[in-house]
């Protein structure tokens, strides 16, 4: 359990693949605690990540920056960049807007053809770093926070995510390369720019990507 960041009101951190964002045992609050030494402490979680997505987090450390964080988000004003390899060749950028509608039985997202009851409009942004054969980079700037909005995207325009095994039929021997590499916020106490990067793993397909390293100077 990586920790990035940490004062007061927050704690940045690295959500491993196959952790719940939620507060439940097991979870990422629960497992910064452990980290922390002190089973007790205020953890509250004001986002998440698919339990298969890797990469960064933000934590509230008591209600006040919860809420703070919270206004954030939903005032658009939290900003979250991510990096995904996915199949197929991409525009070098280009923008998806959808409206998804979310199968809870399935536990699955699906474009919808038209506005009803659930379903909700989801955009983003990415644009195109490198290609390698039949594999693009892409750095995605999330407007809107579905669950599974960027698998459920890109598979939709036939664009699966490598490792994907929800929205694709392909068989990656990997994990799911979708990873949290940037957050931008307003500090909940302080109201500073916090702006938070993390390189994905050094792993496949990641490795394959040529010019991972000028991911340092965005």
């Amino acid at each position: 359990m990586e920790i990035v960041y940490q004062d007061a009101d927050l704690i940045v951190c690295i959500k491993p693949a196959g952790v719940l964002s939620t507060d439940e045992p097991g979870g990422l609050p629960s497992l910064v605690r452990e980290t922390l030494g002190d089973e007790k402490a205020d953890v509250r979680t004001v986002h998440r990540l698919d339990r298969v997505v890797s990469g960064l987090m933000v934590l509230a450390r008591n209600a006040s920056a919860a809420a703070a964080l919270s206004a954030q988000i939903r005032e658009g004003r939290f900003q979250k960049e991510y990096l995904a390899v996915v199949h197929g060749r991409t525009e070098d950028r280009g923008s998806m807007r959808d409206l998804l509608y979310r199968d809870k039985a399935r536990k699955m997202t699906f474009v919808a053809e038209q506005p009803g009851k659930g379903v909700q409009e989801a955009l983003l942004d990415y644009e195109t770093l490198d290609r390698t054969g039949e594999l693009s980079l892409v750095k995605i700037l999330l407007h809107t926070g579905r669950t599974h909005q960027i698998r459920c995207q890109f598979a939709h325009r036939g664009l699966p995510l490598a490792g994907e095994r929800k929205y694709s039929m392909l068989e990656d021997p990997c994990p799911l390369a979708l990873w949290s590499w940037r957050l931008r916020f307003s500090h909940p106490g302080t109201e500073q720019a916090m702006d938070f990067t993390r390189q994905p793993p050094e792993q496949y397909p990641w490795t394959e990507m040529k010019n991972l390293a000028s991911m340092k100077k965005l």
